[in-house]
């Protein structure tokens, strides 16, 4: 296997985060709450965990049935964990919608239905993460009272509606005509083709409003199975973190490893937790939010690890 510049930058960025984090905190009390940890209680967290990546693939088959596409859902399955398995385990820039992205182009014989399932599937999820963090920003700042997370919130807010418009941009034929022009000014005009590609494909999506619709509500009820394994290890590390900044917090979360190239989210994570539970939120200790994160780290290496074993049986 070949490393990129690229893949030893994210080696490099999550050993150097993780140190930096291991030198700024008190190691005892992450050393006595990992060691306290309850175990029942964890392993209750990565079955919930479970079930938040077995209804992720169901909603991916839900966008893949308005293609016309019908594949099993044990497939899908198998493909959802091999991505995983990619994505959080392999230094490359074989990310893991690339690699299950792959699986289904074979499986489909046409790779452009799979690219577009995956592409909006990935849209969709992080659209319903967007949200979810808008409003319960808005719900911290307004119906808390937590001015103090108003920045925070302001910068949420911006990036949801930049997402909204991004969304619209691509799915309306009439604002696609409008931004189209665009490509066709100055150096945009070579990104005029992929553009237009792209936004065809999705057209399709267009006739079947009601998949997207429960593909965003699934999403949704996603984020929710996620907010409670992040509880679930809290309470597991004896960390009280009250279930409304779970709910506030957890959506950020998915976006620092999109905006920090890392690997598998290692370090970028961590750091995400410190920031927001610990030192915006403070409802946590800067040892209580590195311990949660751990933890939540190893439930997400171990529940891909089932990626690995199918992809050796490949």
């Amino acid at each position: 296997m070949r490393l990129k510049p690229i893949d030893i930058l994210k080696v490099a960025v999550s050993l150097v985060l993780i140190v930096y984090l291991l030198w700024r905190v008190d190691l005892a009390a992450v050393s006595a709450a990992m060691l306290g940890a309850s175990l029942p209680l964890w392993l209750i967290a990565l079955i919930v965990y479970f079930g938040a990546i077995a209804l992720s693939t169901a909603k991916w088959g839900v966008l893949l049935r308005a293609q016309g596409a019908g594949v099993p859902y044990t497939d899908l399955l198998a493909y959802s964990f091999t991505g995983l398995f990619f994505g959080n385990f392999l230094p490359t820039n074989v990310g893991g919608d690339l690699v299950r992205g792959y699986d289904l182009a074979r499986h489909l014989r046409r790779v452009e239905d799979a690219a577009i399932s995956v592409l909006v599937d990935r849209l969709v999820g992080l659209t319903a993460f967007i949200t979810s963090a808008g409003a319960m920003a808005a719900v911290a700042a307004i119906v808390w009272g937590r001015r103090d997370l108003l920045g925070l919130a302001t910068v949420v807010w911006l990036a949801t509606l930049g997402a909204l418009i991004g969304l619209a941009i691509l799915f309306s034929r009439r604002l696609r005509g409008l931004v189209g022009r665009l490509f066709r000014l100055g150096p945009l005009a070579k990104l005029e083709p992929i553009y237009l590609h792209l936004s065809d494909a999705l057209q399709t999506y267009r006739d079947h409003p009601g998949a997207l619709v429960r593909a965003y509500g699934m999403g949704l009820l996603v984020i929710v199975i996620s907010n409670l394994v992040n509880w679930l290890v809290a309470a597991a590390v004896h960390v009280d973190i009250p279930m409304r900044y779970v709910f506030l917090f957890n959506p950020m979360l998915a976006f620092a490893p999109l905006i920090v190239p890392s690997l598998g989210g290692l370090g970028v994570n961590q750091g995400a937790y410190d920031l927001l539970y610990a030192n915006l939120g403070g409802v946590a200790t800067p040892a209580g939010a590195l311990t949660v994160s751990l933890l939540m780290q190893l439930i997400i290496y171990v529940s891909s690890l089932p990626g690995g074993v199918l992809w050796l049986r490949k």
